[in-house]
């Protein structure tokens, strides 16, 4: 393997006529991939993916409000996380986005993703967080590195994680990087320069490459669904950013993506 997308969602019915067709050309390209759940279905329907695909893996979640009707159930997580493949808890977090009602949708999300921070501990496995901040501010982001820190000082390196398409500014990615976690970056950076100055500053020891799939394909296709073949335009956008050898970034956010997901993935094809 080369390349990891960290993030993406190849279980979505959007690939439901050539999902198979499109796990051997990833194969081929030495691409693999973290599938991520959104719900019980799509997390039970990533780890079935996972399952028959060497290069391929699973993280279990509960999107903070793509799917409002389902109640975290902490045990049916926790037994979908014990699968040898999982090798996350999310995506998870807080999304200040669109809410109906703030006040009540805050509640209620940071309940929802503390506990997802406590079944990570327990599993000692990594959290894929999303979280989006209501427009011009970075609230979301405030609050996670606020809740994020209250369990870090409690339990240690067993607090680590990434943030899923991190679009923060340079004092949130500081922070984030001093609580040792990860910033993803997508195909977005092929067609903005809005992130340019998080992506000199970050540490390349902190970065990973995502594609969100089926979501934000790079440029010139952009409108057009994703795939996590992509991941390949997001590694020579960082190294053309950060003005670095592509190759040298390439195996360092590789390397990344072995520490934390606690994952040998040079030796898979």
């Amino acid at each position: 393997m080369k390349y990891f997308d960290a993030h993406c969602h190849i279980q979505f019915d959007a690939y439901d006529a050539d999902r198979e067709e499109l796990v051997r050309s990833m194969d081929e390209q030495g691409v693999g991939g973290l599938v991520v759940g959104v719900d019980r279905v799509s997390s039970e329907q990533a780890i079935k993916l996972v399952e028959k695909h060497e290069s391929l893996f699973a993280a279990v979640g509960l999107h903070p409000n793509d799917c409002p009707e389902e109640v975290f159930t902490v045990s049916l997580y926790r037994e979908l996380a014990s699968h040898p493949k999982v090798l996350a808890i999310g995506e998870c977090g807080l999304d200040n986005y669109r809410p109906e009602d703030p006040e009540a949708t805050k509640r209620k999300q940071r309940e929802v993703f503390e506990q997802h921070v406590q079944l990570a501990i327990e599993t000692d496995k990594p959290l894929m967080i999303h979280s989006r901040p209501s427009k011009g501010t970075q609230d979301a982001y405030e609050d996670t590195i606020d809740i994020l820190k209250s369990y870090k000082r409690e339990h240690g390196d067993k607090v680590r994680g990434d943030m899923h398409f991190f679009v923060g500014g340079v004092e949130e990615a500081r922070q984030f990087v001093d609580l040792d976690f990860t910033l993803s970056y997508t195909a977005v950076l092929t067609f903005t320069q809005d992130y340019d100055e998080v992506v000199r500053f970050a540490p390349l020891t902190h970065l990973l490459s995502e594609t969100d799939s089926p979501y934000v394909a790079p440029a010139p296709n952009r409108g057009k669904r994703n795939d996590p073949r992509a991941v390949q335009a997001v590694i020579g956008a960082i190294a053309r950013i950060r003005g670095e050898d592509e190759e040298m970034v390439r195996d360092q956010v590789l390397q990344n993506a072995e520490r934390l997901f606690g994952a040998t993935l040079r030796g898979l094809k």
